[in-house]
């Protein structure tokens, strides 16, 4: 339901304020719709706001997107270095299964993995990439600690291991989310039964094959 329309931020805590709840508007809409359909307008009318208004808030759509791009990055890091974090050893197949359950229960951030690359980190400025570029390798150096202890992977190791799995996580996203036409087509024809896929066996199979090898001499 959109919400009455707000007044201009007039303090640092309303300004804050502001951002939030457009962030929490933004966030529900991706849940919806995905980020593909989700406009700066959608997102301003969710907030009883014109678009130009919130334009002094965040600088392009491409910025919310990838603000919640960075929040996922946090609330992902931290689940999967609890699961592993609780494992006092781990093979490659453990690892992997932790990667791939903790990253298919978040539709939406596998989403916006895809699009970060492609589309966000493109049309903001180079401070807010610059920003979320730092916030991801730190969380990359977290996990990887996790990595180094269970499977004895070195930062080479652990940066391929985190770009495979992120970067598999929002391309099976997308293939396993087509929209209801292709689905009901690839469904609807024997032929085209290997469009469909589920993101956490595909990408726990993948990461297995990568962890093993890497741990292979």
């Amino acid at each position: 339901m959109t919400q009455p329309a707000f007044r201009r931020a007039r303090s640092t805590e309303a300004k804050q304020a502001r951002e939030t709840a457009i962030l929490d508007a933004a966030r529900e809409l991706l849940r919806a719709r995905g980020v593909r359909d989700v406009s700066l307008g959608d997102i301003a009318a969710e907030v009883g706001m014109h678009k130009s208004a919130l334009l002094r808030y965040f600088e392009t759509r491409e910025q919310i997107f990838l603000e919640l791009t960075a929040e996922g990055w946090r609330e992902w890091s931290a689940a999967l270095r609890a699961d592993l974090a609780a494992r006092a050893t781990a093979g490659p197949a453990e690892v992997a299964g932790a990667f791939a359950a903790t990253l298919a229960a978040r539709p939406v951030f596998c989403d916006l993995l895809a699009q970060a690359p492609l589309n966000l980190e493109r049309n903001v400025s180079l401070e807010a990439v610059r920003a979320f570029k730092l916030l991801t390798l730190h969380e990359v150096a977290l996990i990887g600690e996790e990595l180094g202890r269970l499977l004895g992977l070195d930062e080479a190791q652990v940066l391929d291991t985190m770009a495979t799995a992120t970067g598999m996580a929002g391309a099976l996203w997308q293939i396993a989310s087509p929209g209801p036409r292709l689905r009901e087509l690839y469904t609807g024809d024997p032929r085209l039964a290997h469009a469909v896929v589920e993101v956490e066996p595909r990408l726990h199979r993948v990461l297995t094959a990568l962890l093993t090898g890497l741990r292979t001499p």
